[in-house]
């Protein structure tokens, strides 16, 4: 066996931070951006409704979300906003549930172990691949994540979702959010968090409703009792008022200021257009490095499926392969520690229940030429873990 240290890259990205949630700031970020931020103000006063409301305002136009769309701030972030959709809309009609990584999973514990709805088929797909969608019954409602966040397997267009459905389509896109094209004809309601695209804070989440899911909301009552923090109709109306800025629970206006400026920056920048192009560019840099690379593989292997938000990779080395399972995952995790040590990637190993590799953020707040600087390293570390057994 070879014993050489393998030499350092001489480039070192700017910024480090490659999580998958928090996600890096936007580039340029100071924490100066907070100055107007009305702290101590209650966020029920005109003026930090008015913000709120901004954010709503700003977030429908980046988006291009539609006229009759609703959109409101909700609490505990994406995963709050997906669960006040099933457990405020589901049990009317069967149900099909794609899961094919670990949240989409956890939708679908929601809908057998938690709501227990007897009607309920979960369509899955190992990790990196999609479940099968024409099996999809559109008569059905249908839950999905939209971008595998732990898999790195995306949704890659709506063109299989019927026209004609009969049911609602919920799907949490927090991570494919202002990196993709969401196509909100084929969709019912669509969720995300502020810590992700944008690179924004916790503990908010944001929840979009076609006039098909407030129909839903306002002509049927689920069978079980919902908690305040999931109510948006009172008296079999909608309540309005949580989609101009009046937020069930207290939000932070810290993390409010922050999300503007998330907004501000992607308009700046050229709105939706430039943010997926971003987002694009660091997918095809890590794809290039891949094809001429024996180290790493996709996990979804699918060109077509590949995420350019949350990029999911495996060991593909031979002295990896040979390795049994627990001591993979041992491999895979020493790599993403030394990436850490040398201070060019933090948060880069693969989700915990996902198959050992490693996990890079391509949403647009990363800099290309900082996932450029970041795959010299990652082929040093693999040399530098194959050199440690």
């Amino acid at each position: 066996m070879d014993m050489s240290v393998p030499a350092k890259p001489a480039v070192r990205p700017a910024n480090p931070n490659f999580s998958s949630g928090p996600c890096a700031k936007r580039p340029g970020y100071a924490l100066e951006a907070l100055s107007g931020a009305l702290l101590g103000r209650s966020h029920r006063a005109k003026e930090p409704k008015a913000k709120l409301a901004e954010i709503i305002t700003r977030s429908r136009a980046v988006l291009g979300l539609p006229a009759d769309w609703r959109l409101g701030i909700v609490p505990a972030s994406d995963t709050g906003a997906v669960e006040m959709a099933l457990w405020s809309m589901l049990g009317a009609r069967p149900v099909d549930v794609l899961a094919f990584e670990s949240f989409s999973e956890a939708w679908a514990t929601d809908v057998i172990k938690q709501l227990k709805l007897a009607d309920a088929r979960v369509l899955t797909a190992p990790y990196g691949q999609l479940p099968d969608l024409a099996a999809v019954d559109f008569s059905h409602d249908i839950v999905l994540a939209w971008n595998g966040t732990t898999s790195g397997a995306r949704i890659p267009n709506g063109d299989w979702i019927a026209d004609d459905r009969t049911g609602l389509v919920i799907a949490d896109a927090t991570s494919a959010a202002f990196a993709m094209d969401l196509p909100f004809a084929k969709l019912d309601v669509v969720t995300w968090s502020w810590q992700k695209v944008l690179g924004g804070e916790a503990a908010h989440g944001m929840l979009a409703l076609s006039p098909r899911a407030v129909e839903r909301l306002t002509t049927y009552k689920p069978a079980w009792p919902l908690p305040k923090i999931f109510r948006m109709t009172s008296g079999g109306k909608l309540t309005e008022g949580l989609f101009v800025g009046e937020t069930i629970n207290t939000p932070s206006m810290l993390a409010a200021e922050d999300a503007l400026d998330g907004l501000r920056w992607a308009e700046g920048i050229g709105g939706l257009p430039a943010l997926i192009a971003r987002s694009e560019a660091n997918l095809a840099a890590v794809a290039a490095w891949a094809a001429a690379n024996d180290r790493v593989a996709f996990l979804a292997t699918d060109p077509a499926i590949r995420s350019c938000t949350s990029i999911c990779l495996t060991i593909a080395a031979p002295w990896f392969a040979a390795l049994a399972a627990e001591d993979q995952a041992k491999a895979a995790k020493r790599i993403a520690a030394l990436l850490e040590a040398e201070g060019v990637a933090y948060d880069v190993a693969a989700y915990r229940d996902a198959p050992p590799g490693l996990r890079i953020w391509g949403g647009a707040t990363v800099d290309t030429a900082n996932i450029e600087a970041l795959l010299p390293w990652i082929d040093w570390a693999i040399d530098q873990a194959a050199g440690a057994r």
